[in-house]
Protein backbone atom coordinates (compact mmCIF):
# COMPACT_ATOMS: atom_id res chain seq x y z
CA UNK A 1 0.00 0.00 0.00
CA UNK A 2 1.38 3.40 -0.97
CA UNK A 3 0.57 6.62 0.90
CA UNK A 4 -0.39 9.87 -0.82
CA UNK A 5 -1.17 13.37 0.41
CA UNK A 6 -2.67 16.58 -0.94
CA UNK A 7 -3.23 20.17 0.22
CA UNK A 8 -6.40 22.13 -0.64
CA UNK A 9 -8.28 25.07 0.89
CA UNK A 10 -11.68 25.80 2.37
CA UNK A 11 -13.09 29.13 1.24
CA UNK A 12 -13.26 31.75 3.98
CA UNK A 13 -16.42 31.43 6.06
CA UNK A 14 -17.14 27.83 5.04
CA UNK A 15 -15.06 26.03 7.67
CA UNK A 16 -18.09 24.82 9.66
CA UNK A 17 -19.97 23.83 6.51
CA UNK A 18 -16.98 21.83 5.26
CA UNK A 19 -16.86 19.93 8.57
CA UNK A 20 -20.64 19.40 8.55
CA UNK A 21 -20.60 17.97 5.03
CA UNK A 22 -17.90 15.49 5.96
CA UNK A 23 -19.63 14.59 9.23
CA UNK A 24 -22.65 13.75 7.06
CA UNK A 25 -20.75 12.28 4.09
CA UNK A 26 -23.03 10.38 1.76
CA UNK A 27 -22.83 6.58 2.18
CA UNK A 28 -22.55 6.26 -1.60
CA UNK A 29 -19.49 8.56 -1.56
CA UNK A 30 -17.82 6.36 1.06
CA UNK A 31 -18.61 3.33 -1.10
CA UNK A 32 -17.15 5.10 -4.14
CA UNK A 33 -13.87 5.70 -2.30
CA UNK A 34 -13.72 2.10 -1.12
CA UNK A 35 -14.52 0.75 -4.59
CA UNK A 36 -11.77 3.00 -6.00
CA UNK A 37 -9.34 1.23 -3.67
CA UNK A 38 -8.76 4.15 -1.31
CA UNK A 39 -8.02 3.23 2.30
CA UNK A 40 -7.03 5.00 5.51
CA UNK A 41 -8.30 8.33 4.18
CA UNK A 42 -7.91 11.25 6.57
CA UNK A 43 -8.41 15.00 6.16
CA UNK A 44 -6.98 17.50 8.64
CA UNK A 45 -7.62 21.26 8.73
CA UNK A 46 -5.40 24.11 9.92
CA UNK A 47 -7.16 27.44 9.42
CA UNK A 48 -8.33 27.30 5.82
CA UNK A 49 -5.73 24.73 4.77
CA UNK A 50 -6.81 21.12 4.29
CA UNK A 51 -4.30 18.30 4.37
CA UNK A 52 -5.50 14.97 2.99
CA UNK A 53 -3.79 11.61 3.42
CA UNK A 54 -4.84 8.30 1.90
CA UNK A 55 -3.44 4.94 0.88
CA UNK A 56 -4.07 2.84 -2.20
CA UNK A 57 -2.41 -0.07 -3.95
CA UNK A 58 -3.06 1.39 -7.41
CA UNK A 59 -3.25 5.17 -7.72
CA UNK A 60 -3.97 5.13 -11.45
CA UNK A 61 -6.88 2.70 -11.01
CA UNK A 62 -8.25 4.82 -8.14
CA UNK A 63 -8.03 8.02 -10.21
CA UNK A 64 -9.63 6.31 -13.21
CA UNK A 65 -12.51 4.99 -11.12
CA UNK A 66 -13.15 8.40 -9.53
CA UNK A 67 -13.00 10.18 -12.90
CA UNK A 68 -15.77 7.95 -14.28
CA UNK A 69 -17.98 7.81 -11.19
CA UNK A 70 -21.20 9.88 -11.21
CA UNK A 71 -21.26 9.97 -7.38
CA UNK A 72 -17.77 11.48 -7.26
CA UNK A 73 -18.76 14.03 -9.91
CA UNK A 74 -21.87 14.97 -7.90
CA UNK A 75 -19.81 15.27 -4.68
CA UNK A 76 -17.25 17.46 -6.44
CA UNK A 77 -19.93 19.82 -7.74
CA UNK A 78 -21.49 20.00 -4.26
CA UNK A 79 -18.15 20.80 -2.61
CA UNK A 80 -16.86 23.18 -5.31
CA UNK A 81 -18.53 26.35 -3.96
CA UNK A 82 -16.89 25.96 -0.54
CA UNK A 83 -13.41 24.83 -1.60
CA UNK A 84 -10.42 25.99 -3.60
CA UNK A 85 -9.06 23.00 -5.48
CA UNK A 86 -5.79 23.22 -7.40
CA UNK A 87 -5.86 20.54 -10.12
CA UNK A 88 -2.71 19.26 -11.80
CA UNK A 89 -3.43 19.69 -15.54
CA UNK A 90 -1.21 16.72 -16.40
CA UNK A 91 -3.24 14.31 -14.23
CA UNK A 92 -6.66 16.02 -13.84
CA UNK A 93 -6.30 15.25 -10.11
CA UNK A 94 -5.30 17.43 -7.17
CA UNK A 95 -1.56 17.90 -6.91
CA UNK A 96 -0.07 15.12 -4.80
CA UNK A 97 2.73 15.98 -2.37
CA UNK A 98 6.10 14.28 -2.74
CA UNK A 99 7.06 12.21 0.29
CA UNK A 100 9.91 13.81 2.21
CA UNK A 101 10.27 11.44 5.18
CA UNK A 102 8.77 8.18 6.40
CA UNK A 103 9.26 6.43 9.74
CA UNK A 104 7.94 2.88 10.08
Amino acid sequence: MTAYAWVLEVRTGYEDEYKKRHDEIWPEMLETLKTAGIHNYNIFRHGLTLFGFFETEDLEAAKSHLAKCPTNEKWGKWMDPIMKIDIDPTTSFPYLLPLQFHME
